[in-house]
């Protein structure tokens, strides 16, 4: 993605916004991390976002099934892309995770943010991890919303 400037009617540059449903796309290109994990958008609109990755065997613990960190980043990075869609930089300042059940390789994966709350400065969101129809791990995000508006 790049940053267009244009001129507004009296000749000054202007900044185009982003679009909020395009948001997380540009923030997947440039996440080497979630790249590596193999995550992929599935929907996006304003506040809500749906992404799904396959549990790889370099994802396995020592007792073969997938480590935590595994489900736990699937829904940050929902949680983060859900967040970012309303146009300004927002952080996470706090998460938790409840792993419900084992994961194992090839499991195909899917989280999205379920509820949102917004307000001016703080946004609350709770994602769902499921293996087809069932539930696997829980999140819980909050996150600090900025100023900084995302650009193209």
């Amino acid at each position: 993605m790049f940053t267009f400037i244009t001129k507004n009617e009296y000749g000054k540059p202007h900044i185009l916004l982003m679009k909020g449903e395009l948001i997380p796309y540009k923030m997947l290109s440039l996440d080497a991390f979630s790249q590596w994990m193999g995550i992929e958008i599935l929907e996006c609109e304003i506040g809500r976002c749906k992404v799904a990755m396959t549990i790889r065997n370099d994802m396995l613990n020592s007792m073969n099934y997938a480590h935590g960190g595994v489900s736990y980043t699937l829904a940050d990075t929902c949680f983060g892309f859900a967040a970012n869609t309303h146009g300004k930089y927002a952080v996470s300042i706090e998460s938790s995770i409840n792993h419900i059940e084992a994961l194992n390789e090839g499991d195909y994966l899917v989280a999205e943010s379920v509820i949102e709350k917004v307000n001016t400065k703080v946004g609350f969101n709770i994602i769902e991890v499921k293996r087809g129809n069932e539930l696997v791990a829980l999140f819980k995000g909050v996150v600090y919303r900025t100023q900084k508006e995302w650009e193209e």
